[in-house]
């Protein structure tokens, strides 16, 4: 049973994630000038209100699952360095600056 849930795709890349904040913003701002102007007109904040909510819900809707045009660059990784066992790392040394002496 566990096996379903982790076949499910859980993240997005970068450029996809930078596309859903346009998508989101974008379709806020459209059902905010909606609703103002329709609110406006009909003289009722409340379908003003209603409005940007169901904006709000189909952002919600099309940004916050990682669909698949989410994952269209995904990052490619180095490949994994074995480290040999003969040679050891050296530690960058700390102070490179001579200690000051006072007069």
């Amino acid at each position: 049973m566990l096996s379903i849930f982790n076949s499910i795709p859980t993240h997005m890349d970068y450029k996809g994630q930078k596309l859903a904040e346009q998508i989101f913003q974008g379709i806020i701002l459209v059902s905010a000038i909606i609703g103002f102007i329709y609110g406006l007109i009909i003289e009722q904040f409340g379908w003003t209100v209603y409005i940007v909510l169901g904006g709000f819900a189909v952002s919600c809707l099309l940004t916050l699952p990682p669909w698949p045009m989410y994952r269209r660059h995904p990052l490619t990784w180095q490949p994994v360095q074995p480290e040999s066992s003969g040679e050891t790392r050296e530690k960058p040394q700390e102070n490179l600056k001579k200690p000051k002496k006072h007069k």
